[in-house]
């Protein structure tokens, strides 16, 4: 009895840790639940009941008095790791994996920081701004004051979000610094179209994957979760406009 208790617990311990990966990094609650679930059924668990939000797991078996809680501090986004974990579900699905192997592969995973180098992100998302500026009908001119005018936005969030671990207003800094370096491009002549670099040099900073997953955990009907995302990428977004509408007040 006490060799499967023990048993038990260490599957328990495989299934919340792939939770918790999938959770850190961008994947959608029911993936999250169905993920643990079919982890938990494929070790011989088959009454195993799981709660999910945004910021806590909590997971239980049917028989088994303690019941595991683990806390969801921080939130990126890595969907790497979410692939990964989804192929180690699917190796244990198919047998090829005991809780032991599994456990270790999960840390593995966890452990790892595979996220690109600071300079890298902040020229991913330059060049990304002076793309969406040309996506939105933007004129070629005002290419290289997007690129410009996006990575110091970028970076400036990076930057902000290190001294204050506040999202929201490090997105606030960033779109502030976004309107003011656009507006001296255009004081400036080099620029043509404040509203068009404004726009381009912001997409990097919008929560695309986190509107997603929203909408997702909607439809899935998990309402609690679905409307925290909601919420938070509300803030997001009046983060972002709260920016730019101060330096437009200005104006």
């Amino acid at each position: 009895m006490e060799n499967y208790s023990k048993r038990t617990y260490e599957i328990m311990d495989v299934c919340l840790l792939a939770g918790k990966i999938l959770l850190q990094n961008g994947g959608e609650t029911y993936r999250v639940e169905d993920t643990m679930t079919r982890i938990a059924e494929s070790f011989g668990l088959l009454h195993t009941h799981s709660y999910v939000t945004p910021t806590v797991i909590i997971f239980s078996i049917d028989g088994i008095e303690q019941t595991k809680l683990v806390r969801i501090m921080d939130r990126s986004t890595d969907l790497k790791k979410v692939t990964q974990v989804n192929s180690i579900s699917r190796r244990i699905s198919n047998g090829e994996h005991t809780v032991d192997e599994a456990l270790h592969e999960l840390k593995q995973v966890e452990a790892a920081n595979e996220f690109f180098p600071t300079i890298v992100q902040i020229a991913a998302a330059s060049l990304a701004s002076g793309c969406f500026l040309i996506m939105f009908l933007g004129v070629w001119s005002d290419f290289i004051p997007a690129m410009i005018t996006g990575g110091l936005g970028f970076s400036s969030m990076i930057y902000v979000h290190r001294l204050v671990k506040l999202k929201f207003f490090a997105e606030f800094m960033a779109s502030f610094v976004i309107g003011i370096f656009a507006v001296i491009f255009i004081k400036l002549g080099i620029g043509t179209d404040l509203d068009k670099i404004i726009i381009g040099s912001v997409m990097p900073l919008v929560p695309g994957l986190l509107i997603t997953n929203a909408v997702r955990d909607l439809m899935a009907g998990h309402l609690v979760s679905g409307l925290s995302k909601g919420a938070e990428a509300f803030l997001t977004a009046f983060a972002i406009g709260a920016g730019i509408a101060i330096v437009f007040s200005f104006l």
